[in-house]
C-alpha cells in the first residue's frame, strides 16, 4: 500500500476506498516574494490585506497562483484526533480570514474578482508589514510549533541572542510560568508565540 494514502475498511476483510493524505499547499508565491517586495519602489507595487470570505483563504491562494499574483498566507500544522482515533495533521491559516497580496492595483482587482474576498485595504507602511511577515515565514520554515495569538499583550521588547532563533525580535509574554516570545504582525494586532528560555533573550 502507498505510504501517502489512507485505506478505510468497512469490515476487517473489505476495503471501501483509499483516501490520499494531502501535503501542505504552497502559502508563499513566489518563493522570492519578500526579496522582491524589499526591492520594489512604491510606484511598482504595494501590499494589500485581503479579508477573505469564511474558509476561503486556500481557495484564494489557488486562484492567485493561477493568476501569478504575489501573495502570502502563513499556514501552520494542527494535529487532531479523528473519530476513528487516528492522529491527523491539517494545515490551517495562522491568521484566519487574512491573505496578503503584493502587487499593483490591477493585481488587487484580480484578487477581489476571484469571489473569495469580502474587502481589501492598502497597507500604509508596507516595509513594516513585510518585515513582520518575513519573520513569521522564517519561524514557520524552522519547524518550531507556533501558537496563534489573537491580541498583542504589554511586555518587554527583546531580541533572541542565542540559539536557532538568534536575531528574531518580539515581545515577552508569560503563561503558566513559561516564557514565550511573541512575534507580531502589527498591522493585524495578531501574532504567533513560541517557548524560549529566559537566558536566550536580551532587552532592546
Amino acid at each position: 500500500m502507498r505510504a501517502d494514502a489512507l485505506t478505510i475498511y468497512d469490515t476487517p476483510n473489505q476495503t471501501i476506498t483509499k483516501m490520499p493524505i494531502l501535503a501542505a499547499e504552497p502559502h508563499l508565491f513566489p518563493e522570492t516574494l519578500f526579496d522582491r517586495a524589499s526591492e520594489a519602489s512604491d510606484e511598482d507595487a504595494c501590499w494589500w490585506v485581503m479579508y477573505c470570505l469564511a474558509r476561503q483563504e486556500k481557495q484564494l491562494m489557488r486562484r492567485l497562483r493561477a493568476l501569478e499574483v504575489a501573495h502570502y498566507c502563513p499556514l501552520i500544522a494542527k494535529r487532531y484526533r479523528s473519530p476513528s482515533g487516528r492522529i491527523r495533521t491539517s494545515h490551517i491559516p495562522l491568521f484566519a480570514g487574512y491573505t496578503f497580496v503584493f502587487g499593483s492595483n490591477q493585481d488587487r482587482y484580480a484578487a477581489v474578482a476571484t469571489g473569495c474576498v469580502s474587502r481589501c485595504l492598502e497597507v500604509a507602511d508596507g516595509a513594516l508589514l513585510r518585515h513582520d511577515l518575513q519573520q513569521i515565514q522564517e519561524l514557520i520554515a524552522l519547524g518550531r510549533p507556533l501558537t496563534p495569538e489573537s491580541r498583542l499583550l504589554p511586555g518587554d521588547r527583546v531580541r533572541v541572542g542565542s540559539g536557532p532563533f538568534r536575531g528574531f525580535e518580539g515581545v515577552i509574554i508569560r503563561r503558566q510560568n513559561k516564557t514565550r516570545l511573541l512575534v507580531a504582525v502589527n498591522y493585524l494586532q495578531q501574532g504567533a508565540s513560541m517557548l524560549l528560555d529566559d537566558c536566550q533573550l536580551e532587552p532592546l
